[in-house]
């Protein structure tokens, strides 16, 4: 079993615990960068790790950081662990089991960035995590951890846990921080970038919950010892949220480089595929990220190569899908998503995942055109890269490469009505035609 970081302590007994955690090293990498290191020192130590960014872009971290404007006005610090991006639970499950880890990894940051106040945004439908970071925040003020003068130190932080209320926007960095100031979570025009004008005006440092509870191992072992897990370019660990038609779907932290057979089909994790058939196509990084083929079950898993077979790493949610998946219903689904989600700022947006959903309801109902194939595709394009945010990118993403790999999947559904796949179909000929329950 390949060394773990951020899980190695995640079914200890009590480890949600502050006595708990210390016992197992927690909040030792505090005292140590508080007693040894200048927060600039902090910064290089992440950057030289090669850390990246764990919510989806994939961006080096320790440089995010060094972005922060220098000048007189407050900084600020967002955890974002709004996780909602379908096929992705790993935030979810690091804050209900350790959320101490997630704590000593803001304060970390907060430290380096020279922040005095960190927001940790919890999706709102995470309502257990919610009440364990809140928990581990007082236990944490308590013992001294948080608040005025730090184990002594000249160092000050308040962390305040705020619950969003639902809507997957947030997500999106600028959002997030336009629901922290209570307005409507809209995103914002982009420049001027958060790490110069964010929260409240001031210069701002976004990251992912994953991304932060791995800031207290790199600063406790420093970068070396993080770089020898994963590639040369894609170095660490990451949680990799594997679900759909698998044996075993869960979270399981592996080193980047991992080959995505592994995941699906080694026992200790996925286990294979259900009813031991074969794979039809695999999203590598969520639902935003595009499908691939089954050919490329032997991609290694990390953002140079996942890139490189045309789909991205995104939030780590790998969902399998076998050979009696109807593809198009499955596309149908997460559209439906994106459609219910757009905040509606932009018309891209807010016109095309409805018109999308329209025309995938009806080739999926029967009422299909050959030309709607078409149609999708003319949609897309009005939609990606024109959108405000990246909630447009997003929708299309699972249709443009659905319609690449299976386009005859889709015509099928346009000629004779129904799907060509799946345990449900029965074929008659009767007046020629193919006939299909469910």
């Amino acid at each position: 079993m390949p060394e773990l970081v951020v899980t190695k302590n995640i079914d200890v007994a009590g480890i949600d615990r502050l006595e708990v955690y210390r016992h197992h090293g927690g909040y030792e990498a505090l005292k140590k960068a508080l007693k040894e290191y200048q927060p600039d020192q902090i910064v290089d130590i992440v950057k030289a790790s090669g850390l990246r960014g764990r919510g989806g872009a994939g961006f080096p971290t320790g440089m995010k950081w060094s972005f922060l404007a220098k000048n007189d006005k407050p900084r600020y610090l967002c955890c974002n662990a709004d996780e909602s991006e379908p096929g992705t639970f790993k935030d979810r499950m690091l804050m209900e089991k350790n959320p101490h880890q997630l704590v000593e990894g803001v304060i970390l940051t907060s430290y380096a960035c020279r922040v005095g106040i960190a927001f940790i945004y919890v999706r709102g439908e995470l309502a257990l995590a919610a009440r364990q970071v809140s928990r581990a925040v007082d236990e944490a003020y308590a013992a001294g951890l948080l608040g005025k003068n730090i184990l002594g130190s000249d160092f000050s932080l308040d962390i305040i846990v705020h619950r969003g209320a639902g809507a997957y926007i947030c997500g999106e960095e600028s959002a997030l921080m336009e629901s922290l100031e209570g307005k409507r979570g809209y995103p914002r025009l982009k420049p001027p970038f958060p790490a110069v004008v964010g929260l409240y005006g001031g210069p701002t440092v976004i990251n992912n919950c994953e991304t932060l509870c791995t800031v207290p191992h790199v600063v406790q072992n420093g970068a070396d010892w993080y770089k020898q897990f994963g590639t040369e370019k894609s170095s660490g660990t990451r949680v990799f949220c594997l679900s759909g038609q698998v044996k075993k779907p869960g979270n399981y932290e592996l080193p980047l480089g991992t080959s995505l057979r592994t995941l699906i089909y080694d026992e200790r994790y996925g286990g294979g595929v259900l009813g031991d058939k074969q794979i039809k196509a695999i999203i590598p990084g969520g639902s935003s990220s595009p499908m691939l083929s089954a050919d490329k079950i032997d991609i290694t898993l990390d953002y140079e190569a996942i890139a490189a077979a045309g789909s991205m790493a995104g939030s780590g949610g790998v969902i399998v899908m076998h050979e009696d998946t109807c593809i198009v219903g499955a596309i149908l689904r997460m559209t439906e998503f994106y459609r219910d989600e757009s905040c509606g700022k932009c018309t891209p947006c807010r016109e095309g995942t409805y018109w999308l959903t329209e025309i995938l309801e009806r080739l999926e109902h029967g009422h299909g055109k050959e030309k709607d194939v078409a149609l999708l595709l003319d949609i897309c394009d009005n939609l990606s890269g024109k959108s405000f945010c990246p909630l447009g990118d997003a929708a299309t993403s699972c249709i443009t490469s659905g319609i690449k790999l299976f386009r005859e999947e889709f015509l099928y559904h346009a000629t004779h009505g129904h799907c060509m796949v799946g345990p449900g179909r029965i074929h008659t000929e009767a007046n020629g035609a193919a006939l299909r329950t469910r």
